[in-house]
């Protein structure tokens, strides 16, 4: 079994190669068309064996997918499970069905299939392979809303977790509660996913910052919070006037708790390096601290900085970075702002 889950484009590759489907020329066409007729004369054989039967059923369905004839392997696919509600390989004939509805475009029916698969069949392995894995694997891909695919990724996990990688599962599952604004099982996923052994070394498609975006997230949700101010006028007026009375300790009492970082405009706030706990008192005894009297022009609803300068013989000017919260878990604390970050030196 593979070890990762892939969330792109190759369930339908997948599953062409599970059922062996190949080009067919027109030549052989017409080969098929006298191999499937008499292939279902011999289907009506009441004697025939279940291991006849399956291996007649299965070329039948095998010769009018190679040929795209979908619409008529649907018809027998869907009629045959009707009428053999007793047949064991029921399961495998409806993924059939849904792969048939996933190659002609129409991906509501194959979802439903899959979906009707795992909920009414059990599980089965053909050719090595789980009917219900393939199932799962294709409804992430395809299903349109969160709710859905928090179902099936936990699915995933809770029974096949040596199938795929356990540590994407949980941030994808993560992200998906986030955007269903199910923040409670949001950030237990993001838990989850931060306690796995390679979670800071895991490189997940669409998520670069994985690690580190939730790290901040779940590190900010078990802090106090206590730092932040309803508007950005009032913390522009406490940080100014905590330089004004070189109050070191106020200062301290505003920064972020968490999350807070100095670094160069080069740096990237994901660097491990800009995130190192320090005292202002260090930076303010024996100087003088100016600032301007407004706001940088760069200031948008979200962010804002303030020019500052004299704090070191070696890089004088410091923008203190501003920004408001993003934190829908909390209503009282969405929208606050706080004090998240030190720029060093002049804007390049």
């Amino acid at each position: 079994m593979v070890k990762k889950l892939f969330l792109a484009a190759v369930c339908i590759a997948t599953l062409m190669s599970f059922f062996s489907c190949s080009a067919i020329s027109e030549k052989n066409t017409r080969t098929i068309d006298k191999q499937q007729q008499q292939l279902k004369e011999l289907l009506k054989n009441p004697d025939l064996v279940p291991g006849s039967r399956y291996a007649i059923v299965n070329q039948i369905a095998t010769n009018q997918l190679s040929v795209k004839d979908y619409q008529n392997a649907i018809l027998f696919l869907t009629d045959w499970v009707e009428r053999h509600p007793d047949d064991t390989y029921d399961s495998y004939w409806l993924l059939m069905t849904a792969y048939a509805y996933l190659s002609s475009g129409a991906e509501p029916f194959a979802e439903y299939y899959f979906d009707r698969i795992l909920h009414e069949y059990p599980d089965l392995l053909v050719k090595g392979q789980s009917v219900h894995y393939m199932c799962l694997k294709n409804l992430i891909q395809i299903s349109k809303t969160p709710r859905n695919r928090i179902k099936y990724f936990n699915e995933m996990i809770n029974r096949f977790p040596s199938d795929v990688s356990i540590t994407e599962l949980y941030m994808r599952l993560a992200l998906e509660y986030e955007k269903d604004s199910d923040w409670g099982p949001a950030l237990k996923s993001f838990a989850l996913f931060l306690e796995q052994p390679d979670a800071s070394t895991i490189q997940i498609p669409g998520e670069p910052n994985a690690y580190s975006e939730a790290r901040q997230l779940v590190d900010f949700n078990n802090s106090s919070k206590d730092w932040t101010f309803e508007s950005l006028p009032a913390l522009e007026a406490a940080v100014k006037n905590a330089i004004s009375q070189y109050d070191w300790r106020a200062l301290d009492k505003y920064r972020a708790k968490v999350n807070f970082f100095s670094m160069s405009w080069k740096q990237d706030e994901m660097d491990p390096n800009s995130q190192e706990e320090f005292s202002m008192r260090n930076y303010m005894r024996g100087q003088r601290i100016y600032f301007k009297k407004d706001l940088d022009e760069g200031t948008t609803p979200n962010e804002a900085y303030l020019k500052t300068w004299g704090w070191s013989q070696y890089i004088s000017v410091w923008y203190l970075y501003f920004r408001k919260v993003n934190f829908p878990v909390d209503p009282d604390i969405h929208g606050n702002w706080e004090w998240a970050g030190i720029y060093m030196g002049d804007k390049l």
